[in-house]
Formats: C-alpha cells, structure tokens, sequence
C-alpha cells in the first residue's frame, strides 16, 4: 500500500468529475473505486465517490465483503 494521506479536501477531488479517478475512505483507509462497474455512473446507490463511505457501506447488501477487490490508494485523515 502506498504511503498517500488523504484529507477531506483531498479524497472529495477523487469524485470522477474534478479528477477521473473515483476514490472513497473506508475505516481509515482509500480505496479506488474507478474499476468497478457499478460505480460507473455519478453515484452508486445513491453515495457519491470523494468522501468517506465507512457508515453507508454498513447499510450496503454486500457490506465489506468487495472491499479486497478493491485497491488501497492511501490513507485517510479525515
């Protein structure tokens, strides 16, 4: 994993508009969501990449489970 931190400001960069890349933190750590087709459109189920997803994912189908399909990009401090 890489070194990266990510501030607030930073990660909301990471929302496919400002930069392509779609990144989201998850208890602490940012994970890439661009590859993933179901983030493909603006949102996803209604959340938003560039922000912190640690509470919504807890209500998601598949809770953490497609998280170590996903790649960690950094780190997030809030």
């Amino acid at each position: 994993m890489t070194e990266r931190t990510f501030t607030k400001a930073e990660l909301a960069e990471y929302n496919g508009v400002i930069r392509p890349e779609k990144y989201a933190a998850i208890d602490g750590l940012v994970y890439d969501l661009t590859p993933m087709a179901a983030w493909a459109g603006p949102n996803h189920h209604g959340n938003v990449a560039g922000q912190d997803l640690s509470e919504a994912i807890t209500h998601a189908p598949h809770l953490k489970t497609v998280l170590p399909k996903l790649q960690v990009v950094g780190k997030y401090l809030g």
